[in-house]
């Protein structure tokens, strides 16, 4: 322990003793180490930090899933979650839960607050294996029709709307003007789903679960038994299907299957594949900063190898030289960790501002005691890593002679070497995280460039929901939306006006439903949505065929449906489908479905990803025959549509002054907020690669600047004998250009065989863009000629007479 304090001195010695040297390898390892900590704390918090409930190992999701219609995760159907509740042995318990569609207004105490809520069965609780804290939870007989009239609280919603009383239970609220008796308060670390104020019993009606399979709005969870693994319980997932199947002959397993899946898994969802990859460049950030001080360790080695002579003379031995060599690169690399650490604070500020989706309240992203152990981890590490090379090349045998021959000799020649390899390296992977954010950023411009099927620009969007207990009939629920459309049609500065039940970018309402005179095998499975008359043309989407909706497509009008040119196409190949009939009656035993006509086809519009292409298209039914109590509206107007927010919510106050309007927003902020995604992983990975190229280019710069320090000698020789300036720049050009291009050969393979992880990530861009290559290959000679140029314009001013003296 002596020895070490008295190593760890003389390091600290050392690096005060070369300021230059220190600040420079500090902030370099600083901005790897930082880089590193501020990422593996998200994905600390997302993938490796355990779910906050009991054995959460044995959790699962289960969805249903459509392989040949790239549709891998789909919603369960009340048919479906009945069927596996009660065959699948596997699981302990299974339950479902889903969201209302918009917030809720909640009264009886205080001023009226927006909640969201969770509808969730019985069995939901106990599922998840959290006890409520206060009261409890659902009982069986509450989880049915006309007896579901009670709510178990979040700690939030508990404290800031009932000041934390515990005399909560029993108390009556108002939630959509429906009486609920609070039974129970959940403990502060529970908010799942994520976001949920409150629980309600889902309570589904028998002739919803005995319904249509493909009437899928639920989403069901399972806590597997204590000795079933969760391949097992994917693999009894299979056998249900096959049982299901025989009930449903129209459905085939080859294109649709259960699918059950870790709620881990599910959760970390889209963040997953892209904290993959930040993670990986990162760590090429890091490699390259480790390349960088070990060869201002190479560097600076050249001062010392006198001093490392004289301690060999004395009898250190290369063991003991090593270890106090490796102590001051370890010393150097701590405190760039320290330095790192309070970068990685500031940066996760930033971070966690980028990120483009809201991650489920339970994940807590910090700079916590497994991320700072890790950062000490990473910066012993990676002393270890740049300080070993250097350290045994300078404690090889042979420094006396070196010392004698003025340092041109083997071992000489032997650190030229490994400072080339360590430049080639730093070229490697800065080309391959620049052509990674390459790829990403003309992923993006092609985003940007995308037709998403409708026009964004000035449109006001913004939801209704209307309570049930004041509006519990159609006719009430239409004459409500067709007077608050009309009014606002009437506002200046209003180009057109729309509703539908689910907006573009954001329409996740799936059905299956029948086609007159056709056979599918599963049955057509679609996006469905409830339009007003005008909505299509508010949002200019285009009527490719037939018409769209109009007032005359009333209740006591023959059915109706417009489909959109997807749709048209996958089950009317090379046919004209105006004038077909679809229904979505297609329950069991049904003798008489209601037959609707396809007056219409639009243009499709985007509902899922950004970067994935469309595999579903989309069926409109007109809100004056299937009015739905949630809306969302769009309205074009001549100039800035937020403004007009304020005369908009008039207007609907003019119709009901208890109705709650909410979510006022331009249609291009949802379409930024539908791209956040590739952007998000577009700039993160673009400030890596900028980063990367910076280091690469410093240390071309270096092992340029040391090469023409140590062949001052041969260039005064070569400039006696009548070499001009010109081919002592090309001399040095060539040095630094070689390096260049092997490590060009080699960040080219390399970014072939890495860039297959960024697959899913892009849109309309190969993983192998030839124009990403190429460019930004020649921008890597590009910056490694200039840093070669800087050191080769001072060589070329060397006078032959003084370098003839050299050493």
């Amino acid at each position: 322990m002596h020895t070490f304090l008295q190593d760890l001195r003389f390091g600290a010695r050392m690096l005060w003793k070369t300021p230059g040297f220190t600040v420079v390898a500090v902030l370099a390892l600083a901005l790897g180490i930082g880089a590193n900590t501020a990422i593996f704390s998200v994905v600390n918090a997302v993938m490796l930090r355990p779910l906050p409930f009991p054995e959460p190992d044995r959790l699962m999701m289960i969805f249903h899933s459509y392989p040949k219609m790239n549709l891998p995760r789909a919603s369960v159907s009340p048919r479906g979650y009945s069927y596996y509740a009660e065959n699948a042995r596997s699981f302990q318990s299974v339950a479902a839960f889903t969201g209302w569609r918009a917030p809720q207004n909640l009264t009886g105490s205080g001023e009226p607050e927006r909640v969201r809520s969770i509808l969730a069965t019985a069995s939901f609780f106990p599922t998840v294996g959290v006890p409520p804290m206060l009261g409890r939870t659902f009982s069986p007989e509450e989880d049915e029709p006309g007896r579901d009239r009670v709510a178990v609280l979040s700690y939030g919603l508990w404290q800031q709307r009932f000041g934390g009383d515990r005399g909560v239970l029993g108390s009556t609220m108002t939630l959509d003007g429906n009486n609920y008796t609070v039974i129970g308060v959940m403990p502060p670390e529970f908010r799942f789903p994520s976001l949920a104020d409150l629980w309600v019993p889902l309570a589904l009606a028998p002739k919803q679960r005995q319904g249509s399979l493909g009437m899928e709005f639920l989403n069901v969870i399972g806590r597997l038994k204590a000795s079933v693994a969760p391949s097992q319980g994917q693999a009894e997932m299979q056998r249900i299907t096959a049982d299901l199947l025989k009930q449903f002959p129209d459905r085939t397993e080859s294109s649709w299957r259960v699918l059950a899946l870790p709620l881990k898994e599910v959760l970390q969802g889209e963040m997953r594949p892209a904290l993959l990859v930040l993670l990986g460049a990162v760590g090429f950030v890091l490699l390259i900063a480790c390349a960088n001080v070990a060869n201002l360790l190479l560097a600076r080695s050249t001062a010392r190898i006198k001093e490392i002579a004289i301690r060999t003379a004395l009898g250190a031995s290369r063991l003991r030289l090593v270890r106090q060599l490796l102590t001051e690169s370890v010393l150097l690399a701590v405190i760039g960790g320290l330095l790192g650490l309070a970068l990685a604070y500031w940066g996760l500020a930033a971070l966690l501002a980028l990120i483009p989706i809201q991650l489920p309240s339970f994940i807590k992203i910090n700079i916590d005691t497994p991320v700072m152990l890790f950062t000490l981890i990473l910066a012993v590490a990676t002393g270890l890593v740049f300080g070993l090379a250097p350290a045994f090349q300078i404690s090889s045998g042979g420094v006396a002679e070196t010392l004698k021959e003025g340092g041109r000799t083997s071992q000489a020649a032997g650190r030229h070497r490994l400072r080339g390899a360590l430049v080639v390296s730093e070229i490697a992977f800065a080309l391959v995280l620049l052509i990674g954010a390459g790829l990403m950023i003309r992923s993006f411009i092609r985003i940007q460039q995308a037709n998403f099927g409708f026009d964004a620009t000035r449109v006001l969007t913004f939801e209704i929901s209307l309570p049930q207990a004041r509006y519990s009939d159609d006719a009430r629920v239409r004459g409500f939306f067709q007077q608050v459309l009309q009014r606002i049609s009437t506002l200046p500065g209003v180009v057109g006006v729309g509703a539908s039940s689910g907006l573009p970018l954001s329409l996740t309402w799936t059905q299956s439903y029948d086609i007159e005179g056709k056979q599918y095998r599963p049955e057509p499975h679609s996006h469905f949505a409830i339009a007003s008359p005008g909505y299509f043309s508010a949002l200019r989407i285009p009527l490719l065929r037939g018409r769209s909706f109009a007032e005359s497509d009333s209740a006591d009008a023959p059915p109706v449906v417009v489909i959109d040119e997807r749709t048209a196409r996958m089950y009317w190949p090379g046919e004209d489908p105006v004038g077909k009939r679809v229904s979505f009656d297609n329950l069991p035993n049904t003798d008489k479905p209601r037959w609707r006509e396809v007056i219409g086809v639009v243009g499709g519009v985007k509902h899922a990803s950004a970067v994935e292409e469309e595999t579903k298209g989309t069926v409109y039914l007109p809100m004056q025959q299937e009015p739905a109590r949630s809306m969302a509206f769009t309205v074009r107007t001549q100039g800035d549509p937020l403004p007009l927010a304020r005369a908009v919510r008039e207007q609907v106050l003019a119709v009901d002054s208890l109705q709650a309007v909410y979510n006022f927003r331009s249609m291009e902020q949802l379409l930024d907020e539908f791209v956040a995604q590739p952007r998000f992983n577009m700039v993160l990975l673009g400030i890596f690669a900028g980063l990367a190229l910076v280091l690469a280019a410093v240390g071309i710069y270096g092992v340029i600047s040391y090469s023409v320090t140590q062949r001052t000698h041969e260039i005064g020789v070569r400039m006696a004998l009548g070499a001009q300036r010109a081919d002592v720049v090309r001399l040095i050009l060539s040095h630094g250009l070689r390096l260049a291009l092997v490590g060009l050969a080699i960040g080219i393979a390399g970014a072939l065989a890495s860039t297959r992880a960024l697959s899913r990530m892009l849109f309309g861009v190969s993983t192998t863009d030839p124009v990403t290559f190429a460019g930004l290959s020649l921008l890597l000679i590009a910056v490694a000629a200039v840093a070669s140029y800087v050191p080769a314009r001072r060589a070329m001013r060397v006078d032959p007479m003084v370098a003839l003296r050299y050493e």
